[in-house]
């Protein structure tokens, strides 16, 4: 077995004055872009493809990805060969003390200018490579853990009733996706096709959906597994989660509505789901943790837990480059400790690679909701783009969702995912 906690002990001479953390951020040798989402603070991982060579991990600086496996293995640390595979499942399923040492020496090699030598000829420019999948996806649940989205939605649905079911705020509701069709960001997203029954018809027809959509969302990557009977309470959360990737997950609105009832989403859901392609740590997310909103009712024991992480994060939706969205995370009303508790609560076990996503995101404003169905009000009210009325996604629109993280120095990013509309 691969110790990479051993990389704590290979660590190097600290940096010098010159090269200490100033109050405006972490200090580093290498010139990063203004305005670039990875800072040296961030040190996301991802897989990389560089022309014909075989994919592999890297770090993502600035505009930069530093090649690990070479560098690993240069300084002849534990479990260099880690670096070299096509997935990062085997790293994930190391553990929080190898993830946590893994990050301090990647947080070394780009502030320690004693590293530079070592680290410079392994840097390859972000545009040079192409990202892969960057974890092989074991299972995928959904969460529905945004209040404003769940009452928006309620509000559209069931007008005359309570816009909250009676139970969304006492479990976080989920339901269980389908792990095959979660694609890199940058793949095509083929138009579904299913079964839709529209208002004016008296049988449901066959064909494309007509009512696509996105789901801007924060998906959680588990990196060390539990075992079959043994539910995971909520304080060992950063024990089996590794960090986070942007979702898109796409809907089919139309083909959703006639299905879901009585078992909920299914084909309106499946066809794909997009996720960003570097996955940046809970340790790098810290400094932007804050409280979760209250939740009253008071939850169940095994939901209940002093500290329970949410995190201040701010979403950008682009629709072929027009900003409609700006989605805000910190008001999401379930925490990720909580929904990994409730998913497992049942005995289900987790493994290495299974994605949990938090669903939609919205916050309290318009201009804050993280789906077509609520921007557009079921599209009852388009939005207007260069002059043209705009309700659920066209063929040819290009969807682009970014985030970062808030913290006390400054901007934390997350990357993007996009994805392309294609005809059915």
């Amino acid at each position: 077995m691969v110790h990479l906690v051993r990389l704590l002990q290979h660590r190097r001479t600290p940096p010098r004055p010159d090269h200490a953390e100033a109050a405006g951020g972490p200090v580093t040798w290498l010139d990063i872009p203004a305005g670039s989402p990875f800072g040296p603070d961030s040190l996301p991982l991802g897989v990389f493809r560089l022309g014909d060579e075989e994919p592999r991990v890297g770090a993502a600086i600035g505009d930069q990805v530093i090649d690990l496996a070479p560098v690993a293995s240069a300084q002849m640390l534990d479990g260099s060969q880690l670096f070299a595979r096509p997935s990062l499942n085997d790293f994930l399923a190391l553990g929080r003390p190898a993830w946590r040492a893994t990050r301090e020496w990647l947080l070394d090699l780009v502030r320690n200018e004693n590293d530079r030598d070592v680290v410079e000829p392994h840097l390859i420019p972000r545009s040079a490579v192409t990202m892969q999948l960057p974890f092989e996806v074991g299972d995928y649940v959904d969460f529905y853990a945004s209040e404003h989205h769940a009452t928006n939605l309620g509000r559209l649905f069931r007008p005359d009733s309570e816009p909250l079911l009676p139970n969304w705020k006492h479990l976080p509701v989920g339901y269980h996706g389908r792990a095959g069709t979660i694609v890199a960001s940058g793949t095509d997203i083929v138009r579904p096709s299913g079964q839709r029954k529209p208002p004016d018809a008296a049988a449901p027809v066959f064909g494309p959906s007509q009512r696509l959509d996105v789901e801007v969302e924060l998906g959680y990557v588990v990196g060390t597994p539990s075992t079959l009977g043994r539910p995971v309470p909520v304080e060992d959360f950063r024990d089996h989660v590794y960090g986070v990737v942007i979702v898109n997950d796409w809907s089919a609105r139309d083909i959703q509505a006639w299905e879901y009832v009585p078992l909920g989403p299914f084909l309106g859901k499946s066809f794909a789901t997009s996720i960003s392609p570097w996955v940046v740590s809970l340790d790098a997310l810290d400094a932007a943790a804050v409280p979760l909103p209250p939740q009253d009712p008071p939850v169940l024991p095994y939901l209940a837990g002093e500290h329970l992480p949410n995190y201040d994060i701010t979403f950008e939706v682009l629709l072929n480059g027009h900003r409609v969205s700006s989605p805000q995370y910190q008001e999401t009303y379930w925490s990720p400790a909580q929904m990994l508790a409730h998913l497992t609560v049942n005995g289900a076990s987790i493994r290495t690679g299974d994605l949990y996503a938090s669903g939609t995101i919205s916050g309290p404003e318009p201009d804050q909701r993280g789906s077509f169905i609520e921007l557009t009000w079921g599209g009852r009210e388009p939005l207007v783009l260069d002059g043209k009325e705009r309700t659920f996604l066209e063929d040819g629109d290009v969807l682009t969702i970014t985030a970062w993280a808030n913290t006390p120095t400054g901007r934390l990013g997350l990357g993007e995912v996009t994805g392309r509309i294609v005809p059915a």
